[in-house]
């Protein structure tokens, strides 16, 4: 694990109703998707943290822009993402035993800015990262990009199950 950006919420004082606002540059790290490694670029983006104090607690806000790399899902090749990540979490006054009503992201007063930035990109980001909305992917058969174009194997040996639709293709 690399660098972590932390931040001491003791440092600041607020009154119910007050709110705290500090742009300030998180490390991220990579993510792991689907066995692949996606980069955050920059590896350090700038975030938004607004602390606003609460009769009853503090709730937290972090925002930042930043752009995911690396290989398409369906054909390997270069692909990226832009996102605009917004979270938001809650810490009580006395939370008690409930797990709700505490974020995972602050211990001792330190708001460990990397975790949380790393959850909510990976929250934000969609069910596949694509080179392109119609990537055609790899051959199941020999691995090539179908994204090149079409091919057929030579002595290709058809499922039966599909007979009758092979059959149907030759009359059209």
């Amino acid at each position: 694990m690399g660098c972590v950006t932390l931040f001491n919420i003791r440092t600041v004082k607020l009154r119910p109703g007050e709110q705290f606002r500090d742009a300030r540059n998180v490390d991220l790290e990579p993510l792991g998707l689907g066995g692949q490694r996606y980069v955050p670029l920059p590896e350090s983006p700038e975030a938004v943290l607004t602390l606003t104090q609460t009769s009853s607690g503090l709730v937290l806000e972090l925002e930042l822009e930043v752009r995911v790399v690396g290989p398409c899902m369906r054909c390997l090749a270069d692909a990226g993402i832009s996102l605009h990540v917004g979270s938001r979490e809650y810490q009580a006054t006395s939370p008690g035993e409930s797990d709700e009503l505490t974020t995972p992201y602050l211990v001792d007063g330190r708001l460990d800015l990397s975790a949380w930035a790393h959850d909510a990109v990976a929250l934000a980001l969609p069910d596949k990262i694509l080179c392109r909305d119609n990537c055609a992917g790899l051959c199941p058969v020999c691995g090539r990009d179908l994204n090149r174009g079409p091919h057929e194997h030579e002595g290709e040996e058809l499922d039966p199950r599909w007979a009758a639709l092979s059959d149907l293709r030759d009359r059209l």
